[in-house]
C-alpha cells in the first residue's frame, strides 16, 4: 500500500472508531478529530456508507445499525460492558474444575476469561484468542494452549488450516463461543469466512456448546453462518427483548438469562 492510502485507511479507522466511541457526530466534529478538511471527511464518509459501516444523516454520521464491519477490537471491547460482565459471571458458574475448556477471540469470551484470572480453578484452557490468552500469564492452577494459524489483526486471533486441524485432534469438555450476530432465522453468524469456519469446527469438538452473546447482537446479521442456535445453549442479558426469548423458546435453545444491576 502507499503512503496516500495508508493515510486513507487510518483517517477511516480513526473515523469508525470516534463514531463508534461517541455515536452520532457532526462532519465538523469529524474533521477536527482526525485533522482533515470538511470535503475530505465528506468523501471518507460516503467510502464508509457504501461499506455498509456507517449512516449519514444530516449534518452528520453514526455507526449503521446492525453493520457487520468490525471496528478495532480495543473499541469493541468497551460497548456493552456491563451485559458482557453479566454474562460472564453466570458462564464463570459453569465451569468444572479440571475440565478442558475451549474460549474463543470475542470480547463477552474475554470478560470470562478476566474472571478466571481474578478467580483461578484448575483449568485445561484452550483458545484461538490472544488477547484471551495473555489474561493468564502467570496464573496458577492453568493449563493454557493457544492455536497457531493465521493471525487475524481485527479480531486479535488465530484462524485458518493449522488452527483448524490442531482442533480436530482434541475434545473439548465446555465451549464459551462469542457471536457477531444472531439473526433473525435462529442462526449464529460471523463478519469473516475463516472465524466461521474455525467455530464450526469447535462446535463439533465439543460436548458442552455455549454462546455468549449481549442482547444487541439478536436480530441483527454478518454475511458467514456459523450454525443454528440451537446447536448450543445460550447466555445473554436481561435487556433481550420479550419476543426473542420467545423465539428462542421456539428454536429450541436452552437460555440463560443474566440479570442487569439496575434492572
Amino acid at each position: 500500500m502507499n503512503q496516500a492510502g495508508g493515510v486513507k485507511v487510518d483517517r477511516l479507522d480513526a473515523i469508525r472508531s470516534h463514531l463508534y466511541a461517541n455515536g452520532f457526530s457532526t462532519i465538523q466534529a469529524l474533521a477536527d478529530t482526525i485533522g482533515a478538511s470538511l470535503a475530505t471527511v465528506r468523501r471518507d464518509l460516503q467510502i464508509l456508507e457504501q461499506e455498509g459501516a456507517i449512516d449519514r444523516v444530516h449534518g452528520g454520521a453514526r455507526i449503521a445499525d446492525g453493520s457487520s464491519v468490525e471496528v478495532a477490537f480495543q473499541e469493541r471491547e468497551k460497548r456493552h460492558l456491563s451485559a458482557k460482565r453479566a454474562i460472564a459471571t453466570a458462564a464463570y458458574d459453569l465451569l468444572h474444575p479440571r475440565a478442558a475448556i475451549f474460549l474463543d477471540a470475542g470480547t463477552t469470551v474475554l470478560q470470562l476469561a478476566r474472571l478466571i484470572r481474578i478467580n483461578p480453578i484448575p483449568l485445561r484452557i484452550f483458545t484461538n484468542g490472544l488477547t484471551v490468552a495473555q489474561e493468564f500469564l502467570n496464573i496458577p492452577n492453568l493449563d493454557v494452549v493457544l492455536l497457531g494459524g493465521q493471525l487475524r489483526s481485527e479480531n486479535a486471533s488465530l484462524v485458518g488450516p493449522q488452527a483448524e486441524a490442531m482442533i480436530e485432534t482434541i475434545w473439548f469438555d465446555q465451549l464459551f463461543l462469542g457471536a457477531s450476530a444472531i439473526s433473525p432465522d435462529g442462526a449464529i453468524y460471523s463478519v469473516d469466512s475463516a472465524e466461521a469456519s474455525l467455530n464450526r469446527r469447535m462446535l463439533a469438538r465439543s460436548a458442552n456448546r455455549f454462546v455468549l452473546a449481549d442482547s444487541s447482537k439478536f436480530g441483527t446479521m454478518a454475511t458467514y453462518k456459523v450454525a443454528p442456535l440451537n446447536t448450543a445453549k445460550v447466555i445473554t442479558d436481561s435487556a433481550l427483548p420479550r419476543h426473542w426469548r420467545e423465539e428462542l423458546a421456539s428454536f429450541g435453545v436452552e437460555a440463560t438469562i443474566a440479570e442487569l444491576r439496575g434492572k
